[in-house]
């Protein structure tokens, strides 16, 4: 891969004044330029540099300047080559065009016109060498876990390999569903620890008062509940990993415990008066914009700081490509083998619905999807009228738990429904509980359907949405028992 600042121009245009004028027009492109007027002149350059673009003239006074294209090809260098001459015949044309010219302007041309093509030229070399580099090193469309063989899966690939060697704290970002537990996984695989503990904790997923517990462990009598010593996720790490997911919902005390773990590598358990040294590789994810959650006061800037150093956003499914499709088969028959179905494949129809649609739940929603289908159907092939109604699927607002770069989390609050919208006359009061219920359901459904963004946003934990949810569910099987009796 090139390390130059600015892609490098070879300019072959033996008319001095008409270079300079070029010259002027390249000015303020983010260029090296650099100018030969014979062919001998440009032969001579190629021997020590390949430019990323060749603006070449034909007409030169040593040779054909198709000689020099022809060469270009032959030893494969990869530069995108732009005629620029006053032939306009057809045969040149096509003859500049069957030994890869990029393009053919025709002298004289405006200064716009020269810039475009250049830029276009500039971005189809980059391409050219991306492709060419991952075609080096293997093109994979598999990484441990992960499936996919998209440019922006390729470059994951890659970012993981050199993470890997490192023991510098990764902080992964990205919406949810895009896989940010096997992006952790995979980097503790492939790194010197892999033959010690990896240990995954949901910070959205346990009571904050819970927390420092699973992190630190505690001694028997350090709380209530507390009947034994436990050892925390911190001590059961040491040698290997410790991935702390979502911890956008960390709370703030918590926080600041955790940032003295990672400057002085001891733990010191909940109760306990002694400290104990580990030594571990820190690896944190979370679905929010980490820097709209320093704005808003709910993530320390300190602790961000020393987590970040090496920074991986996953992309969404949506600018993956074609990597629906392999996940999707993977799916299918994953799914049909546990079921006993007999699907297969998809039909080119379905194919085409699956690749259009935005996926705003990533690859957890379209896992979702596939099962249901499995499921639901018998067949062979899976056909566009076994897979759920686009109204089953996540609508539009499902996007407001996309990543979004500028946006803090609590401006979420303004699609949350106010107090106005939940008040009713006296003689139309709900019980509280059912008023508690609707209120947590309209959360949920506003931050489509993810309750750890729900749970932020109500300023309760994940923990407690999950508890009233299986209440309710309670309360909803005794009547329906007592109505049955």
């Amino acid at each position: 891969m090139r390390t130059q600042p600015h892609p490098s121009v070879l300019l072959v245009e033996d008319d001095v004044v008409v270079a300079t004028t070029y010259k002027s027009y390249l000015y303020e492109e983010q260029v090296n330029l650099t100018h030969v007027e014979t062919g001998a002149a440009v032969f001579a350059y190629l021997q020590k540099n390949i430019p990323n673009a060749i603006l070449l003239d034909l007409g030169l006074p040593d040779m054909n300047g198709m000689e020099i294209l022809k060469y270009v090809q032959q030893q494969q260098l990869g530069s995108a080559v732009i005629i620029t001459t006053s032939q306009n015949s057809v045969e040149v044309v096509v003859k500049a065009m069957r030994y890869g010219a990029f393009d053919f302007i025709e002298k004289p041309f405006t200064a716009n016109r020269l810039i475009v093509t250049l830029r276009n030229a500039l971005r189809q070399s980059r391409l050219s060498q991306l492709v060419d580099y991952y075609t080096r090193i293997g093109k994979r469309d598999k990484y441990y876990d992960f499936i996919g063989a998209s440019e922006p899966m390729q470059a994951i690939y890659h970012i993981i390999d050199n993470v890997a060697k490192s023991n510098a704290s990764v902080f992964i970002t990205g919406e949810s569903g895009t896989g940010k537990e096997l992006c952790a996984d995979a980097i503790h695989k492939q790194g010197q620890r892999k033959d010690k503990p990896f240990i995954p904790l949901n910070c959205a997923a346990i009571p904050k008062e819970l927390m420092e517990s699973q992190i630190f462990g505690h001694i028997k009598g350090a709380f209530t509940g507390a009947n034994q010593n436990q050892a925390g996720a911190a001590s059961i790490a040491n040698g290997g990993t410790l991935f702390l997911d979502e911890i956008g919902d960390m709370d703030l005390d918590l926080q600041s415990k955790l940032l003295r773990f990672i400057q002085t590598g001891t733990i010191q358990k909940v109760g306990s008066s002694w400290s104990k040294k580990v030594d571990i590789r820190f690896i944190c994810a979370t679905h929010y914009d980490p820097i709209a959650l320093i704005e808003s006061g709910h993530f320390r800037e300190d602790l961000y700081y020393r987590l970040n150093v090496i920074p991986i956003h996953l992309p969404p499914l949506r600018e993956r490509g074609d990597d629906v499709l392999l996940i999707g088969r993977q799916f299918l028959i994953r799914y049909a083998t546990e079921e006993h179905k007999s699907f297969v494949s998809f039909a080119p129809e379905t194919e085409a619905i699956l690749k259009d649609y935005e996926w705003p739940g990533n690859v957890r929603q379209l896992q979702n999807v596939i099962r249901r289908t499995v499921v639901l159907n018998e067949g062979q092939v899976v056909t566009p009228e076994m897979l759920p109604s686009l109204e089953e699927l996540p609508t539009n607002r499902s996007n407001a738990r996309h990543f979004q770069p500028t946006t803090s989390v609590h401006t979420q609050l303004a699609i949350l429904p106010t107090s106005k919208t939940i008040a009713a006359p006296p003689s139309k009061i709900l019980p509280l509980w059912q008023a508690e219920k609707e209120l947590i359901e309209q959360a949920i459904e506003a931050c489509g359907g993810d309750i750890s963004k729900a749970a932020t946003l109500l300023e309760i934990d994940a923990s407690t949405i999950y508890r009233k949810r299986r209440e309710n569910w309670r309360r909803k099987t005794r009547k329906r028992m007592k109505i049955e009796k």
